[in-house]
C-alpha cells in the first residue's frame, strides 16, 4: 500500500480549464505544455492551508514543471484580465497617492517633496534636505547703500 503514495508523489498534475486532470510522470518544460495547449499559460498552484485557498503563480516558458506539484492552465483571456486589473489598481493607487490631502494646509500641499506630506501625516520625521528660501535683492537698492 505504501507504494501507491510514492507513485502519486512521483507525478505532476496539470488542471485544464474544463476541469480535466492530466498526470505526467516526468518533468516537462512550460514551453512544451504551452505548445500542446495553444492559447494557454501554465501556473503553479500554491495552496494556503490557513484559510484553505490557493494562489496561482504564472510560470515563465523557460520554467520546468516538477514532480509532486500541481499546475493549472490559464487561458490567454484570464491572464490578460488579471494583468489589466493589476495595472488599473496600480494606476489608481499612484493617482490617489499624488492627490493633495484636503485636510493639509496649502503650504504643506505645495511642498516640493511629496514624501514630506506622508511623513507629516504619519507623525513625523524631517524632510530629506533643507532648501533655503532666498528673496532676490535688486542691484539699485544695494548700490545706493554703498554710496
Amino acid at each position: 500500500m505504501g507504494n501507491c503514495q510514492a507513485v502519486e508523489a512521483a507525478a505532476l498534475v496539470i488542471q485544464h480549464p474544463c476541469g480535466k486532470l492530466e498526470r505526467m510522470y516526468w518533468p516537462i518544460s512550460a514551453t512544451d505544455v504551452m505548445k500542446t495547449n495553444p492559447g494557454h499559460y501554465v501556473s503553479l498552484i500554491i495552496p494556503n492551508h490557513h484559510n484553505r485557498t490557493v494562489r496561482l503563480k504564472l510560470l515563465r516558458p523557460t520554467d520546468t514543471l516538477l514532480l509532486g506539484r500541481a499546475y493549472r492552465l490559464l487561458t490567454t483571456q484570464e491572464v490578460m484580465r488579471v494583468v489589466r486589473a493589476k495595472s488599473h489598481a496600480k494606476m489608481k493607487r499612484s493617482i490617489t497617492e499624488s492627490e493633495p490631502d484636503p485636510r493639509q494646509p496649502a503650504s504643506e500641499t505645495n511642498h516640493d517633496e511629496g514624501d514630506a506630506r506622508l511623513r507629516h501625516r504619519e507623525g513625523g520625521g524631517r524632510s530629506r534636505s533643507w532648501r533655503p528660501s532666498l528673496q532676490s535683492i535688486s542691484e539699485a537698492a544695494s548700490s545706493s547703500i554703498l554710496v
